[in-house]
């Protein structure tokens, strides 16, 4: 991380913070993705090499989302999906209860972070709105990225036929959103903000961390999501809150997830 070159003192706004707090901080932003999304990232780039260096080229690969965890037994399954969903959550509440610690603040953390339920038109509207905007170009960069070889083949959903596999989809959609956008958005920008980043590299490693983890899909994708996090990392500094980021994201991991899993194969150009 670079250097900060201003103080002043800790707040949830970002104001930048004392020396001796830096390197806490910067500390505690390292094992925050160390145990989250950093750690997926590092995973994601050695899957990619590992699919770069297979025999066969990268577009005839598959990424598996959402993969059954006990094949040809269900009720275990569906008690491992749950409890990878729910462990999965916990990174982001500790994101929550950090900032939640910072000195010398007023008010609920999850108001500074927009993630309460004052402004619910705003966050549906505007989430729906967001998911429309990404979504729609993002297919198309897919499918050109699989064309030209940058991409493997996307699967969403791979969960048996089972009641539960609807349900759990859309736990996993909810769940990939509300870890990412409290974190990678957020968290992190804040604690760039408090660290005495400028708001050109705050956004830029926030990006960047978003593309990073969805690298074991591919070039494409890595494009298409640090695209996305630049959009929603302006979005949070202009708007403070996460709630309409947490919308669109699970909106697009359920079309995605839920989409796939009724209508993958009557759709021939998704397989």
């Amino acid at each position: 991380m670079p250097e900060p070159t201003t103080t002043g003192r800790p707040d949830l706004h970002g104001e930048p913070v004392e020396v001796g707090r830096r390197r806490v901080l910067r500390a505690e932003v390292w094992l925050v993705l160390g145990v989250s999304l950093g750690q997926s990232g590092v995973y994601a780039a050695v899957s990619l090499i590992a699919k770069l260096t297979a025999s066969k080229p990268l577009s005839q690969q598959h990424a598996t989302l959402n993969p059954s965890q006990a094949p040809g037994r269900p009720w275990l399954d569906l008690t491992y999906q749950l409890l990878g969903i729910f462990f999965a959550v916990v990174p982001a509440l500790l994101a929550v209860h950090l900032l939640s610690r910072d000195a010398d603040t007023v008010g609920s953390v999850r108001a500074r972070l927009g993630i309460d339920l004052r402004r619910p038109g705003f966050d549906l509207g505007t989430g729906a709105g967001l998911a429309a905007v990404i979504g729609i170009p993002g297919l198309g960069l897919y499918l050109v990225a699989r064309a030209l070889g940058l991409n493997a083949t996307v699967v969403p959903a791979a969960l048996p036929s089972a009641w539960w596999a609807i349900p759990v989809l859309v736990l996993s959609a909810a769940q990939n959103a509300v870890l990412e956008e409290v974190v990678v958005v957020g968290y992190l920008l804040t604690r760039l903000r408090q660290l005495g980043w400028s708001a050109v590299a705050a956004v830029a490693a926030s990006a960047l961390l978003r593309g990073s983890y969805h690298l074991y899909q591919g070039f494409g994708a890595f494009v298409g999501n640090a695209v996305m996090g630049v959009v929603f990392a302006l979005f949070f500094r202009r708007t403070r809150r996460v709630a309409p980021l947490i919308v669109a994201h699970t909106i697009l991991d359920v079309v995605s997830f839920v989409g796939y899993a009724l209508l993958g194969n009557r759709l021939p150009f998704l397989r």
